[in-house]
């Protein structure tokens, strides 16, 4: 199968984070400070995808904000973002930059039912092609909306500062590092993922991740 594993369930999250525990003992000491993952799946398709461009550089409370003024104001489907004025767009609390980025989505006819049996880097290929879209919102879709397995964001700086954290390093390891040092992690990167994001959350008092 192309796509690999898919986490369809809370049943696969605990799979993966059992694994996960059973190889790397920090990872089950965060698991043993988090309790179960949660699932983090969403629907598939523009809405999703535009949530990950909404989020792109924000805190979670502005990205939530910021996308309950979006969908007040109808503007969470192509059509409605294709055809918005930018200050529309700007008033609902786009950037410049983000109200161009939405459009380009909304107009760049994304096959997304095909995207479901595409393999991960094809999807990454498929998405990063669309302005707007970097490495970092195409791998946070695939892992949510597509529910991939082995897909990790090691761009994603929340994810950055709970390997710091969890490891005892220095510094926040970059995206290359952090990229080579998931390897180890695989075939439930994913997984990984929700754990640093929710090891974060308990270490820091705050969401990494929408």
């Amino acid at each position: 199968m192309a796509t690999g594993r898919i986490i369809t369930g809370p049943d696969c999250v605990a799979e993966g984070a059992a694994w996960l525990a059973a190889r790397e003992p920090r990872f089950a000491h965060a698991l043993s400070l988090t309790g179960p993952l949660p699932l983090r799946r969403r629907e598939d398709g523009f809405r999703a995808l535009l949530s990950a461009i909404v989020s792109q550089q924000v805190s979670v409370a502005s990205a939530n904000a910021i996308w309950a003024r979006l969908e007040a104001a109808g503007l969470c489907d192509p059509e409605a973002m294709a055809g918005a004025g930018e200050e529309v767009l700007r008033a609902a609390g786009l950037s410049r930059q983000k109200a161009r980025y939405g459009q380009a989505l909304a107009r760049a006819g994304i096959d997304f039912v095909a995207l479901r049996e595409a393999a991960d880097e094809e999807v990454v290929a498929v998405l990063t092609a669309v302005p707007g879209i970097g490495r970092w919102t195409a791998e946070i879709y695939a892992m949510f909306a597509l529910g991939r397995a082995d897909v990790f964001a090691p761009a994603d700086l929340a994810l950055q500062e709970g390997v710091r954290l969890l490891f005892a390093l220095e510094a926040r390891p970059q995206e290359k590092a952090l990229r080579a040092m998931a390897e180890a992690w695989s075939p439930w990167r994913a997984v990984a993922a929700r754990l640093l994001w929710a090891y974060y959350h308990v270490e820091k008092r705050r969401e990494g991740i929408r």
